[in-house]
């Protein structure tokens, strides 16, 4: 049987926007856009040229690594990068302005963050009309991209940490350390006994359905 090769993102694409200029492109994209509770988050992230050889299996699509592998590098990333940003959308305004909208604001506000300025975005199949930015959509960036991976990894360190040091301390009964927010069965139970918290997005249906009944 065929040995089957890892596949891993690289750096081709932003040096394909770049055609041989100097030109700072950040990579963009969410975490947490499917989750009963807590924020969605972003991050956005500017890389100095392709990730070493010795770090490449750790950028990579953050869903595709383990907690440990994720933390390790988050850790080597925000020291690395030119720059990085993070930036959120709390329940509330996922409510006030749906779940596509906020995910546009927590991306908008990620890339304000960044110093400098990028030249141009990667982003992770959305488009930001609102960001006076040249860029570019593309479905999966996190999986092709290693600047697009790099803001995913660093958006899902932060959003975890988030939900499971400050939201699991503050509403113990849920188990937010365990599923970050997502429908679980022991998260749906003790939404079910014990009702939503500030923190959940009363908008999305299983929350709605809990206060309806």
């Amino acid at each position: 049987m065929a040995k089957t090769t890892k596949v891993l993102p690289d750096f081709s694409i932003e040096t394909e926007i770049a055609a041989g200029k100097r030109v700072l492109v950040a990579g963009v994209d969410e975490v947490g856009r499917g989750t009963l509770a807590g924020p969605v988050v972003a991050g956005a992230a500017i890389l100095p040229g392709p990730v070493p050889a010795e770090y490449e299996n750790i950028v990579n699509d953050s869903k595709k690594l383990s907690a440990s592998q994720r933390q390790r590098s988050f850790t080597w990333l925000i020291e690395w990068c030119v720059s990085y940003g993070i930036g959120a959308c709390t329940a509330t305004e996922i409510d006030s302005i749906g779940i596509v909208p906020a995910t546009r604001l927590a991306m908008s506000r990620a890339i304000a963050e960044l110093d400098p300025q990028p030249d141009h975005l990667l982003i992770d199949a959305i488009e930001l009309n609102a960001v006076n930015i040249p860029q570019t959509s593309i479905i999966r960036a996190d999986s092709r991209s290693q600047s697009a991976a790099a803001a995913s990894i660093i958006a899902k360190v932060s959003r975890d940490k988030l939900m499971a040091e400050v939201f699991d301390s503050e509403y113990p009964d849920y188990g937010f350390a365990a599923h970050k927010g997502y429908g679980t069965a022991i998260h749906m139970s003790a939404l079910k006994e014990f009702g939503p918290t500030p923190i959940h997005r009363r908008s999305f249906k299983p929350v709605r359905d809990q206060l309806n009944s």
